[in-house]
């Protein structure tokens, strides 16, 4: 019954007029300046990532994507993980055009779909800042106090 609603979830979401610029993400597990290296080194291996600045204090890393590139959430997260590390906080920086939001109809967002919690139903337009709320990109006392089932790959939770 899940799944069937999900398909449908899915085919009804609206295509969008946005694009991600970046993504910071919060690490743990950090103990040195190795560990964030480590993490550093991993981030920039990706394929579509052009920069990655760290930031050792807040264990947090700015990554910058090239032109055109296919981001993928789920690719950055299991990159920090198979570091030996976890994601505690996710928030990428979409550029929106117009874009209708609404906590009962998902927006498709590049090759993306995003189901907004907690959001008042608006338009958005210009820079604004989207946390990822699903299971590997909050910490898992975030993930179970929040109680959001799981969704297909590349769909997301996500509050502004």
């Amino acid at each position: 019954m899940k799944k069937i609603f999900l398909l449908i979830v899915i085919a009804i979401s609206v295509a969008a007029d946005a694009r991600t610029t970046k993504v910071s993400l919060q690490a743990s597990g950090l103990t040195c300046s190795m560990c964030s290296n480590a993490v550093y080194k991993a981030l920039k291996t990706l394929d579509f990532v052009q920069e990655v600045e760290a930031d050792i204090k807040t264990y947090t890393f700015e990554i910058f994507f090239k032109k055109d590139a296919d981001i993928d959430f789920d690719k950055i997260r299991k990159q920090v993980e198979d570091a030996g590390f976890s994601v505690t906080s996710f928030v990428a920086t979409i550029l929106f055009d117009n874009v209708q939001v609404s906590s009962s109809k998902p927006v498709q967002i590049e090759d993306k779909t995003f189901l907004f919690v907690n959001t008042n139903d608006g338009v958005l337009n210009g820079v604004k800042n989207v946390r990822i709320l699903d299971k590997g990109f909050v910490s898992q006392k975030e993930y179970k106090k929040n109680g959001l089932p799981v969704l297909s790959p590349r769909s997301y939770h996500a509050t502004i």
